[in-house]
């Protein structure tokens, strides 16, 4: 009933939540009677601030449309490659009419992102995407609300989190001959044992794991997520935050960990730093500093954005992760789409480069967490090993914001370029059997090479005659608009 009287108050306060932002526009218009009266300023940043607390938020935008390359602005299209019951497999596909520019871009290695599924929208890596958006060819997970899947697309649990990576490493080593796979937080336990099955039957891994701040180990210096999920017992979460969903979403009925459960647990972690939060933001409105009050809403339209995950997959994630510890123990079995149990053998990993990221100050995955992941990969050579630790970063510092860009970044890009160059030009520059032929100077491709076009009819040969024979200048400008 939780899930309901959530509902129930969320449908009674929304009305509220729209009258205070008409009510802030009221006192903030000084040609208003009530936008000139002495404290019209502090009326309208505390009805703003009440909108905010009371609105609902839904999932946000990437919001990418250009990045910069080189000192070219190179346009995005976000496309879904493949749609999946509970997670798309998005693509920011990158377009140029600068030819300098669209050669260099081919050439970039194809890095698939595997965003964690643990309360918040993929979204939250939008900064991650936008950085490696810059040098690499992007690929992400992008996972849904719980809620809005319908009980017929059945159940989802762990095992179906590593199939749908192996599904979708295949597919981006389809169009490339080999990818790269980087994972954030949660996602770094399911990529390894993606990786790992892969390597056990024998398929083609991907040229490097770059995992950033993940339980690979949670036995090693527990924070205070660890600890709840190591102190209570499984019993215990399915009676106190398993709900089904109500039957005003798509999914009615099903069995989630619901959304507004794990913010409430967010908030409580830290609750005296984000009242400070809110009350800068109310001194801002007042005093008009626009850059702080954009800042604030840009983070917590973000944050306040989370999703319901299947129960299944969370009561299971919390049994082997943070209870059982079978990755490292060497105990998990992952059941095939095909039924079929299979252990994970880290160990049988060798031909992909690891790259483990930690932040000095992470409270959610704690120091030596995901460093562990180099002792049970004993397979790869430790040549091909590498560990950092960021000093003065958080759990998010480590995938956004300054440090990221300014000193992850960089070492992340080195080492994705290390191990592309060490492999065989075939396995890098394999097109997609499906691939439709593009003009090469406005669409990134996965091959060096153009296909050749289809002869064209006898009657656009003079047609195509005449176009040959205007000013390149024109024939080329012609192209950038296509």
């Amino acid at each position: 009933m939780l899930y309901q009287m959530y509902e129930a108050q969320r449908a009674l306060m929304e009305p509220f939540s729209d009258l205070a932002k008409v009510a802030s526009k009221v006192y903030s218009n000084p040609l208003s009677t009530f936008g000139q009266a002495p404290f019209s300023q502090r009326m309208s940043a505390g009805f703003d601030l009440m909108h905010r607390l009371l609105r609902d938020y839904e999932k946000p935008e990437f919001g990418i449309r250009t990045v910069d390359v080189n000192g070219v602005a190179v346009a995005i299209d976000e496309r879904i490659e493949i749609a999946r019951p509970f997670c798309d497999l998005r693509r920011f596909k990158r377009f140029s009419d600068d030819l300098t520019t669209l050669d260099s871009l081919k050439g970039q290695p194809a890095v698939l992102i595997v965003a964690p599924l643990s309360g918040h929208h993929s979204t939250l890596l939008r900064d991650t995407v936008r950085t490696m958006l810059r040098d690499h060819k992007v690929y992400i997970t992008d996972w849904k609300n719980a809620r809005n899947v319908p009980m017929s697309e059945g159940e989802f649990h762990l095992d179906d989190y590593v199939n749908y990576v192996q599904d979708f490493i295949r597919h981006v080593q389809g169009i490339y001959g080999n990818c790269h796979v980087m994972s954030v937080c949660q996602p770094t336990v399911p990529v390894l044992a993606a990786v790992s099955l892969m390597a056990t039957r024998g398929e083609k891994t991907p040229l490097s794991m770059t995992m950033m701040g993940g339980p690979i180990d949670a036995r090693k210096s527990p924070t205070s997520v660890n600890d709840l999920a190591m102190n209570k017992s499984h019993s215990w979460f399915e009676s106190n935050v398993i709900y089904r969903v109500p039957s005003n979403f798509p999914g009615a009925g099903r069995r989630v960990y619901p959304g507004f459960l794990q913010h409430s647990g967010f908030l409580a972690m830290n609750p005296d730093n984000h009242a400070r939060s809110h009350y800068d933001y109310f001194q801002d409105l007042i005093k008009g500093d626009d850059a702080g009050t954009e800042a604030h809403r840009k983070f917590y339209d973000e944050y306040n954005a989370v999703l319901d995950m299947d129960a299944d997959y969370y009561l299971e994630t919390i049994k082997v992760v943070f209870q059982e510890f079978s990755l490292p123990k060497g105990t998990w079995d992952v059941k095939s789409p095909l039924g079929k149990l299979e252990r994970v053998r880290p160990q049988d990993i060798r031909n992909t480069g690891l790259f483990s990221i930690e932040g000095e100050l992470d409270d959610i995955s704690g120091s030596g967490q995901t460093e562990a992941v180099h002792e049970i990969c004993s397979g790869v050579p430790k040549t091909h090993q590498k560990h950092l630790e960021v000093k003065g970063a958080g759990h998010y510092g480590i995938f956004s914001g300054r440090r990221w860009r300014e000193k992850v970044y960089p070492e992340v890009k080195a080492f994705i370029l290390e191990h592309q160059a060490a492999a065989q030009p075939s396995e890098t520059s394999k097109p997609a059997a499906t691939m439709v032929a593009t003009p090469p100077a406005t669409i990134e491709s996965g091959t060096s090479r153009a296909p050749r076009p289809a002869r064209a009819p006898r009657a656009s040969r003079a047609t195509a005659s005449a176009v040959a024979k205007r000013p390149a200048a024109k024939r080329k400008a012609r192209t950038s608009t296509e």
